[in-house]
């Protein structure tokens, strides 16, 4: 579970996050949704520990990220809007580099890298430089790092970015799978349609401030998401 309690984060001036508070319970893929600039990727990066944030505490299975922060970055995995990856070194080797982190058995990570790179056909790129990659391709080799280790909750900002239509097909299966064995996902996008069928819970993010939050069907009752969400933000 992510448990987000009364988070405030400002750039100077700014006000980029303002007492912003939702859980994400176990077994659940959750929606983040918000114009760009209301805050959502400040808000991931404060969850998974690359931001700090002024007031409030984030809980990942009950352990706050300020005073716990490597404990809770062991539970998580992180899949940025932006795939910085390093750009010298190849494929397989970044991955290994996150499975060596995490101390993934070697089987299992064998095992793991195996069924990710056919899933998303990037097997005979393995051994190339990132450099080389595009978005889409960097995108997937960020995907396959992330899963390979099983985190217990996945993170993702704009994970469908880049990818073709397969892929977005295939991490949407393996969300699925996930959550069937209890595991958490929380993910923003631009994509209502994606949204509103994959996810059981949403949050609409508007200038640094949760606006609604609550099971999909709650959210938009008898309309779409994308029309609740326009009525919302204007």
């Amino acid at each position: 579970m992510i448990e987000i309690k009364n988070v405030t984060k400002k750039y100077g001036e700014n006000v980029a996050l303002n007492s912003v508070s939702f859980n994400v319970n176990d077994g659940e893929i959750f929606a983040f949704i918000g114009h760009n600039g209301a805050g959502k990727t400040t808000l991931i990066k404060s969850i998974v520990g690359v931001h700090d944030f002024d007031d409030g505490d984030i809980l990942i299975n009950g352990k706050s990220i300020k005073q716990n922060p490597i404990e809770c970055k062991k539970e998580m995995a992180f899949v940025p809007d932006n795939p910085e990856l390093y750009e010298n070194m190849k494929a397989i080797d970044f991955i290994n580099f996150i499975c060596d982190m995490y101390e993934v058995d070697q089987e299992v990570r064998m095992a793991n890298i195996s069924r990710y790179a056919k899933m998303f056909e990037i097997e005979n790129n393995l051994n190339d430089t990132i450099n080389s990659f595009s978005h889409g391709m960097k995108q997937k080799v960020a995907l396959i790092a992330a899963l390979t280790h099983n985190p217990k909750i996945l993170i993702m900002d704009e994970p469908f970015v880049g990818l073709d239509p397969k892929a977005v097909f295939d991490v949407k299966e393996v969300m699925n799978e996930m959550i069937k064995e209890g595991k958490t996902i929380f993910f923003s996008t631009h994509i209502l349609d994606v949204a509103e069928r994959l996810c059981s819970r949403v949050a609409i993010i508007k200038k640094g401030e949760v606006i609604k939050v609550g099971n999909m069907d709650e959210i938009k009752g008898d309309e779409s998401l994308e029309k609740v969400f326009l009525e919302l933000e204007n």
